[in-house]
């Protein structure tokens, strides 16, 4: 799918509306049950205004319901769910013409034409952006008049996609949104995600792509077990759950216990094996011109010096275990 031009300003509403860092969703020991089975166990979520949230967990975690649940679609068994400052069942009329939403599947007349459907979409919107150009943009005009039953996969993503923002939204939530796409419209998709940050539109998505959540999010809670139960910045999760590791080979037998004196504390030194070296703690530019400089002060060639850094996806496994699940 070729590049488009950019759209014009996605979430702008020539009226204004608030901006800020305040939650624009608070959910707050949500429980939502399906006969025997809990399916979200008192989980809390809180979403920023004109951020990107990513909602991670393996399958069966909870994340899906508790998205629904925000949406309006289901009814929390117990907790407190707001949106927008509004209740998303008891509110539904007044907030749902705030929101879109990108469902996982459905939500389409399968008989309908891609074009008529987004523009049926458009219609319920007071100021809805340029479906047109939206086609454009989205790579959907090749296929405007092909009825959504006879989409490709990635096309009926991209269909869903535009039918969630076509409206202005002020949030946006997105169910897994590049599953099936091919990498060109992966990134055009992306992009997307970015312009509607950038217009101080709040998104919401789930993804089990980790490189997604690493490239798009400004904040990812990590849901397992119907809890979250890890939320930061990537960064953070990176860095607080997990410690980082350098590695370097020398000369067999060096004195470590030297070597950590001179390393600040909580720093692990070890021999893994003759001439392999690993220290584990807090890696910055600092502790490594403080390795090197010991190693020139004790008559030592590092070699193959290198810097292993904990990945999201290292931490999700660590948080919900290596396991399958169904």
């Amino acid at each position: 799918m070729k590049s488009e031009p950019a759209l014009p300003s996605p979430g702008h509403r020539p009226s204004g509306r608030p901006g800020g860092s305040h939650p624009v969703v608070e959910v707050s020991g949500l429980v939502k049950r399906y006969g025997p089975k809990t399916a979200v166990d008192g989980l809390d979520l809180t979403v920023g205004a004109g951020t990107v949230t990513a909602v991670l967990g393996p399958n069966g975690a909870g994340k899906t319901t508790t998205i629904e649940t925000c949406e309006g679609y289901r009814r929390p068994d117990a907790g407190t769910v707001r949106v927008l400052g509004l209740d998303p069942v008891a509110d539904a009329a007044r907030l749902k013409p705030r929101i879109g939403v990108m469902l996982q599947s459905g939500g389409v007349y399968s008989g309908a034409r891609a074009d008529e459907m987004l523009r049926h979409m458009a219609k319920l919107h007071a100021q809805p952006l340029d479906v047109p150009a939206l086609i454009e943009r989205l790579g959907l005009g090749s296929c405007g008049r092909t009825t959504y039953r006879r989409l490709s996969g990635g096309q009926q993503q991209r269909l869903a996609l535009a039918m969630a923002v076509v409206g202005r939204p002020e949030l946006v939530f997105l169910d897994e949104p590049t599953a099936g796409l091919d990498p060109q419209a992966r990134r055009a998709t992306w992009d997307l995600v970015r312009e509607l940050r950038a217009d101080g539109v709040s998104v919401v998505l789930t993804t089990h792509f980790m490189d997604e959540a690493e490239a798009l999010a400004d904040d990812v809670a990590i849901v397992d077990a119907g809890k979250v139960v890890a939320q930061g910045s990537p960064e953070q999760l990176c860095r607080g759950g997990a410690e980082n590791t350098l590695r370097f080979t020398g000369r067999p037998g060096l004195d470590l216990g030297s070597l950590l004196k001179a390393l600040p504390d909580g720093t692990a030194a070890a021999e893994l094996t003759p001439g392999a070296y690993r220290i584990t703690g807090t890696i910055d530019p600092q502790l490594l011109a403080t390795v090197t400089t010991w190693c020139a002060q004790h008559g030592v060639m590092p070699d193959g010096i290198s810097v292993e850094r904990h990945t999201l996806e290292d931490v999700f496994l660590e948080l919900t275990g290596k396991e399958l699940r169904a």
